[in-house]
């Protein structure tokens, strides 16, 4: 699966979209370097229900952006995607 599908799955499921959810991160102080990802991890799980997969999708994003590392571009692995930048605002909003 994609980053971003699992990015668009996560907001399938919360009804936010990826930044609303990394808005809330951030305001819980997530985003600081000394916070480990089991921290969001638990966070994820306990408000919304995600399992490690997902989480661990949006754990990226809340620590690093929305650039994802250009070999999954166009590749035929696991994590393949079609650009090497992340949506964040929402499926109904992504350009086609």
């Amino acid at each position: 699966m994609s980053f971003q599908a699992y990015l668009d799955a996560i907001e399938d499921k919360t009804g936010l979209t990826p930044r609303e959810l990394v808005e809330q991160a951030k305001q819980r102080g997530y985003d600081d370097a000394s916070v480990k990802a089991g921290v969001i991890l638990e966070w994820l799980q306990a408000d919304y229900g995600l399992g490690r997969g997902h989480g661990m999708a949006l754990v990226h994003v809340i620590k690093k952006g929305p650039q994802i590392d250009a070999k999954h571009v166009g590749s035929t692995g696991a994590h393949r995607d079609e650009s090497d930048t992340l949506w964040l605002d929402g499926k109904a909003t992504k350009p086609a």
